[in-house]
């Protein structure tokens, strides 16, 4: 595979990317195996990142690519609207045993921001159809991301996500973030203090009433934010408030989904169950696009009211439940069956703790966070210039060999559950060297 040509670097505009300065020095790939990519000039790099946080179990794995291949040649398309093919059915059978109890309907879109678009109007449409219209209001987090989509933006709280765009969607507003530096920091595994942050909650309920609010959505783990990990018992307050108010649970797993933690889902990992679920990334092990909402059986079953013959949900896409995604997510959950990857997390999570946290007292370093098998390392960030030295080390680290990802002066991580114990080592050890060498 070759580098692309200048006016073709000159066409493509790159989502969430620096354009002009990538197009100046472009990072290409070309192949991938296993934990690893390979570069457009022969270089080997680990991956530390499984793509981004959805190549759970490596890359070009043979099940999945001979099932994507085989339904490519047998059915490539089927419309999703009053028709349908048996995988998709058979994929929503599979997805629900591995939810938690009681959520056992399950809604297919493309992609996570459509996940979180769904969910939410899935939230707004269950309270009109059982006569509480008014529940209008939709409730985020603070640094909550949620796809980029004007629903998703809207409940999200990362400033840069949202500040371009306007206005946004009416009726949102958001409890504060989890992050606790002054009495969490450096903490392994679940924070111990903070659990009272959930109870931000009741001042937004006083403020609007609980009788106009829909859902709460929040990220059991905030990803792309930095890692934030939930002190111990905040979500179980959440959800202790919302079901006094009658308020819809939404827990964002597109990151946290099919093994990141340790479970299936973070929230059997946390012992806290919602009562809708994004999901997406790890569902297809990222080969081919697709989403899911999940919900609880009493919500679908308050829609499946009035006469059969109309339609109950006035939603969906020309691509949910699309024949190559089911089939490639089919083999992806055989995959993690086979090989025991939706627990591996919670085995190898108390070696990965250690390795990272190994790297306080290193340079700049100010906090260490992880769960399962995702960790967050933040620096101090330069005067003047935010977010430049986060980047500088994952320069540095690509051109060692390690892909690694930065959000803000945070360094993400989320391998592959494939990775080995001396992967691990190579991991750290290459960020280790890194943030000694970047000042």
């Amino acid at each position: 595979m070759t580098t692309p040509s200048p006016a073709a670097l000159d066409a493509y505009w790159m989502p969430f990317t620096a354009n002009r300065q990538f197009k100046k020095a472009p990072r290409m790939f070309t192949r991938a195996e296993g934990m690893h990519f390979w570069t457009d000039d022969g270089r080997q790099v680990l991956d530390g990142v499984a793509g981004l946080w959805c190549v759970n179990a490596g890359h070009a794995r043979p099940k999945i690519v001979k099932a994507i291949a085989e339904q490519a040649a047998e059915l490539d398309y089927a419309p999703p609207f009053q028709m349908a093919h048996p995988k998709a059915f058979e994929l929503a059978h599979k997805v629900a045993e591995l939810a938690p109890a009681g959520m056992n309907k399950v809604f297919f879109t493309n992609s996570g921001s459509e996940s979180v678009e769904t969910a939410l109007k899935m939230a707004l449409a269950y309270h009109r159809v059982r006569g509480e219209g008014q529940r209008t209001r939709l409730i985020g987090r603070e640094r909550g991301y949620h796809g980029v989509n004007f629903g998703g933006i809207s409940v999200g709280g990362m400033v840069a996500n949202r500040k371009m765009f306007g206005n946004m969607l009416g009726g949102v507003d958001h409890i504060r973030h989890t992050h606790d530096p002054a009495r969490n920091a450096f903490s392994v595994g679940q924070p111990a203090n903070g659990a009272e942050i959930a109870e931000d909650l009741e001042r937004l309920i006083a403020l609007h009433d609980a009788s106009t609010i829909a859902a709460v959505i929040v990220e059991p783990v905030a990803g792309s934010t930095g890692v934030l990990v939930p002190p111990v018992g905040y979500l179980n307050k959440l959800r202790q408030i919302c079901d006094q108010h009658g308020i819809l649970l939404i827990f964002d797993e597109v990151i946290t989904g099919f093994g990141r933690t340790g479970s299936a889902f973070g929230a059997q990992t946390f012992g806290v169950t919602p009562d809708l679920i994004t999901a997406a990334k790890g569902l297809t092990n990222g080969c081919v696009p697709m989403g899911a909402v999940i919900a609880k059986q009493s919500i679908y079953d308050t829609f499946m009211q009035g006469p059969e013959h109309l339609i109950e949900f006035f939603h969906g896409y020309t691509y949910s439940a699309h024949p190559l995604a089911c089939a490639a997510g089919l083999a992806t959950l055989e995959t993690y069956t086979e090989e025991g990857l939706l627990t591996r997390a919670a085995e190898l999570q108390g070696y990965f703790a250690e390795a990272l946290h190994s790297l306080k007292g290193l340079p700049n370093v100010i906090d260490i966070r992880n769960i399962g098998l995702v960790g967050g390392i933040e620096l101090s960030s330069r005067p003047g210039a935010p977010t430049q030295r986060a980047f500088d080390v994952f320069l540095d680290c690509y051109n060692a060999g390690v892909l690694i990802r930065t959000t803000g002066d945070t360094i993400a991580l989320s391998p592959p559950l494939i990775i080995e114990r001396a992967q691990i080592d190579q991991l750290v050890g290459t960020i280790a060297t890194a943030l000694k060498r970047v000042a």
